[in-house]
């Protein structure tokens, strides 16, 4: 096994082609088939099924391409620490709940580097693939939640990966939407303001448990309710439907524009007061690199400068 062979095995099941993952590494796909033929002897395992359509990775495949994603890590912190001259782009990558200071402080770390000599990644997607993303180390850090609701259930999720949580900032919950909504104007909102307004929520996917959900009191019962997949969609439904949803309050101006609002939320008697515990996850006992060191300083330093205790 050779550090060249899991770095085509890695790129093959990134793209899904034999074809594309030749013409990305610049090497023949005859001299690419050898490798992976090679590699799949050498352990006696079968990585990828081959059709017509492209390639996907066996039950096999998946385990041993999340081995070798910890390895090649490993091969390129070694290469970020000791190898200032080397010819291997440096790849770092971020998968998140749908956080526009996530992205915001990306770009500012990004900004911070050549990249020319990097492959950067942002990945804005659901909690479950946050997690699977940083198990597999498809993204050195996630970006997520936790609540008194949905903790036990995320830290079983997270140990079961080898994955620790690192607190960032406690927010309180409030109420998203449109500067034009009936409610904008409101000192606080409750349950009952809400129940003519739908609301409206990231999908999780099928069978997903409102454990996972990137909203807190997911658990509650709404009347009307409105799923999307991207934060444009969100705030499109918020102008179109009157719609709402529950957030930390900490809103992007630079990526989201300055027509909505954050107004305090509170929950009526009967339901248990809530916060959200904003933070990163990360393999346990992994060193960072500087690119990740930069980018939870980056994110720190966005709610710094806008008087958001941490």
């Amino acid at each position: 096994m050779t550090l060249t062979q899991l770095r085509y095995a890695i790129t093959i099941s990134e793209i899904g082609s034999f074809n594309k993952a030749a013409q990305i590494l610049y090497v023949s796909q005859p001299s690419l088939s050898n490798a992976i033929h090679d590699l799949e002897d050498e352990f006696s395992i079968t990585i990828f099924h081959r059709t017509g359509r492209g390639v996907s990775l066996t039950n096999e495949g998946v385990e041993f391409i999340a081995y070798a994603r910890q390895v090649y890590h490993q091969y390129q912190s070694l290469l970020e620490k000791f190898g200032k001259n080397g010819t291997i782009k440096k790849k770092f990558g971020v998968s998140t709940q749908h956080y526009s200071f996530a992205t915001k402080s990306f770009v500012e770390m990004v900004k911070k580097f050549n990249t020319y000599e990097y492959d950067f990644a942002i990945r804005e997607t659901k909690t479950k693939e946050v997690i699977d993303d940083v198990a597999t180390l498809k993204s050195e850090i996630g970006i997520l939640y936790m609540s008194h609701f949905n903790r036990n259930i995320i830290s079983k999720l997270l140990a079961s990966a080898d994955l620790e949580f690192h607190h960032i900032i406690d927010c309180q919950v409030y109420v998203y939407l449109y500067k034009q909504h009936p409610l904008a104007s409101k000192e606080f909102i409750t349950f009952d303001d809400l129940e003519d307004y739908p609301c409206l929520s990231f999908e999780q996917g099928d069978n997903s448990s409102f454990y996972l959900s990137e909203e807190i009191f997911s658990a509650k019962e709404y009347v009307r309710t409105v799923k999307v997949n991207d934060r444009a969609s969100m705030l499109n439904l918020m102008v179109g439907l009157n719609g709402f949803t529950l957030c930390s309050g900490i809103i992007c101006e630079e990526l989201n524009g300055s027509d909505y609002i954050a107004v305090p939320f509170i929950p009526d008697a009967k339901d248990e007061d809530d916060n959200m515990d904003i933070g990163y996850i990360v393999k346990k006992n992994q060193i960072l690199s500087d690119m990740g060191k930069l980018y939870i300083e980056e994110i720190k330093n966005y709610f710094k400068e806008r008087g958001v205790e941490i």
